[in-house]
């Protein structure tokens, strides 16, 4: 069209921009409220949608509206074709960023839902943004008319050169890959590694894992040392467990009673203490005929791996007090050591508890026999 715009033509533009904006205006709201009412559900899956939604759909709106206005408008050919482009490129930047959003979102809390925690594995999520906001530009490079098959050709030739220079950081990326694919560690997980490192799986990222000890301590361990190392999972295949606590009691004890004294005692305290097993049977082996006392063992049922250690300081507080209450005496280690005092020998019974310096009476020694001496 060649004509001069008339007021009419920009009335009705006027319209079109406006019905756009207004139509952004009641969107949002409306998105908003449905917001408050994703945040009750249990998944949070719908929160990320309507999340998204509220940034493309506004935009998409304006946009609209732009489109409806120049459509009105008495516009050279080239004039309108520029404008549409520009549209177009603006669409789908909103919705490529809104959709990687959005995929991001849902991946990060399956992630999460699978884990257990609060920790993600940033690696998918990573990985999911970056091949989303990909797959925009390359749409919008073909939107402009820019053929991206040269591109594609450059980016392989390219990429090859990248990943010679990058071995380490790539072996690392398909470690971490290999680690979250096979399940062997998820985050959240508790590891112990045989170089001695422990504690909670935080994040595995492209490159690193992070395990936050249990004095808070972060470390942090590249993908590919962790892929080979030897590790154990105290989280997997089930993240309750069991731990052993010896015990030892005298040689007069009735066992019969020992072990259901014991057998109460630990009833108690999975019943009690937080983070034990509540249906925990209670298990007590006898196994071992020391050198002063008879051995066992006790097996007790935790909830998860840091548990143990309140559940065995509560109970071996409760086990002495009841042994003292029932009678049944835990012996402490003795020792035999033999005194010389001149030809006798004197067998002395002592516990650990005593010095271990001896005083000892030395042995007469003989007369000097030394020419001059005294006989």
């Amino acid at each position: 069209m060649n004509r001069t715009p008339t007021l009419d033509d920009l009335v009705l533009a006027g319209i079109a921009l406006a019905a756009g904006l207004t139509l952004a205006f009641m969107s949002r709201t409306l998105l908003r409220w449905l917001a408050k009412h994703a945040k009750r559900t249990r998944w949070s899956g719908d929160d990320v949608i309507v999340d998204a939604l509220r940034s493309v759909v506004p935009w998409a709106a304006i946009a609209g509206g732009a489109a409806a206005a120049t459509a009105v408008l008495p516009l050279k050919g080239a004039v309108q074709h520029h404008i549409n482009e520009v549209l177009q490129v603006w669409v789908i930047a909103v919705v490529t960023f809104s959709a990687a959003r959005v995929i991001a979102g849902l991946v990060r809390s399956v992630t999460q839902s699978r884990s257990g925690v609060a920790g993600s594995a940033t690696i998918f999520v990573n990985i999911t943004r970056v091949l989303v906001l990909a797959i925009g530009f390359l749409v919008v490079l073909q939107t402009l008319g820019i053929s991206i098959a040269p591109l594609l050709t450059a980016l392989g030739v390219g990429g090859l050169a990248v990943a010679l220079a990058l071995q380490d950081t790539l072996a690392n990326l398909f470690a971490g890959i290999h680690i979250l694919a096979s399940k062997t560690v998820q985050p959240g997980d508790y590891i112990r590694l045989s170089s001695g490192e422990e504690g909670y799986v935080v994040d595995i990222n492209w490159r690193q894992t992070t395990v936050r000890q249990l004095s808070n301590n972060l470390v942090v361990i590249p993908n590919g040392q962790l892929a080979k190392a030897n590790m154990t999972n105290y989280t997997r295949p089930e993240q309750e467990l069991t731990v052993l606590v010896q015990v030892g009691v005298s040689y007069d004890s009735d066992l019969e009673h020992v072990e259901r004294v014991t057998a109460e005692v630990v009833t108690e305290v999975m019943r009690d203490v937080t983070g034990a097993v509540p249906d925990h049977e209670p298990a007590i082996r006898f196994h071992t005929f020391g050198d002063s006392r008879i051995g066992f063992t006790v097996i007790l049922g935790v909830g998860e791996f840091s548990d143990q250690y309140r559940i065995k300081h509560e109970f071996i507080k409760r086990l002495h007090r009841r042994y003292r209450a029932e009678g049944i005496r835990i012996p402490a280690p003795t020792r035999t050591v033999a005194l010389q005092q001149g030809s006798v020998t004197i067998p002395h019974q002592r516990s650990p508890e005593d010095t271990d310096a001896v005083s000892e009476t030395p042995a007469a020694q003989p007369p000097d026999r030394r020419p001059g001496g005294t006989p």
